[in-house]
């Protein structure tokens, strides 16, 4: 798939290459980014090149994996959002904010500008989100997008080598008052 570029009121969320290496480089330096996403820690340079170059790409060639760079009016990088593809109609949403940026609902903006895209052009009936448990941060993301937490998964996520218990919740087209791509018959109560 080709990258595609969305826009919100206040922002541009498009592909990342290598003239964002060095945004991208310096945005992970924050110990919050390196402690609650799977960023290596340290992350060096050809972390950063090995992304904007090689997995980004990549991933939106594959149609495995579509990473956004979240970019202010004026270029500034705010944030990083991906939506990887895990099995058929789902996948699963994955963000950081550069430190400077936090607090100003730039994530929860991109995060629905990107489910509404994924759900209409990709044809995505389920998008998850995941956090380590006391992320806190990305709890309140999750939840101002609509994202009903769903429960506490057991050693359902590793970080840099180590399992850990998260967070799962999820967001269905009709969150967005968009229609599903499958039928959906919930479980009755």
């Amino acid at each position: 798939m080709e990258p595609v570029t969305l826009t919100t009121n206040r922002l541009l969320l498009r592909a990342v290459g290598p003239a964002d290496t060095d945004a991208v480089y310096q945005a992970a330096q924050d110990p919050d980014i390196q402690r609650w996403t799977t960023v290596p820690s340290p992350y060096l340079p050809e972390h950063a090149t090995g992304f904007t170059e090689q997995i980004a790409p990549e991933g939106w060639a594959q149609g495995s994996m579509f990473t956004f760079g979240v970019f202010l009016p004026g270029g500034e990088l705010a944030a990083m959002l991906g939506l990887t593809m895990r099995s058929l109609g789902t996948a699963e949403v994955g963000f950081w904010t550069a430190k400077e940026h936090r607090g100003r609902g730039y994530v929860v903006e991109a995060t629905l500008a990107a489910c509404r895209w994924i759900f209409t052009e990709v044809g995505v009936d389920r998008v998850e989100w995941r956090a380590e448990v006391g992320n806190h941060a990305s709890r309140a993301v999750a939840e101002r997008a609509g994202f009903t937490v769903e429960g506490t998964l057991r050693s359902g996520i590793n970080n840099k080598g180590v399992r850990r218990d998260c967070w799962i919740g999820s967001l269905l087209p009709s969150d967005l008052g968009l229609p599903s791509t499958a039928p959906y018959l919930p479980a009755r109560s």
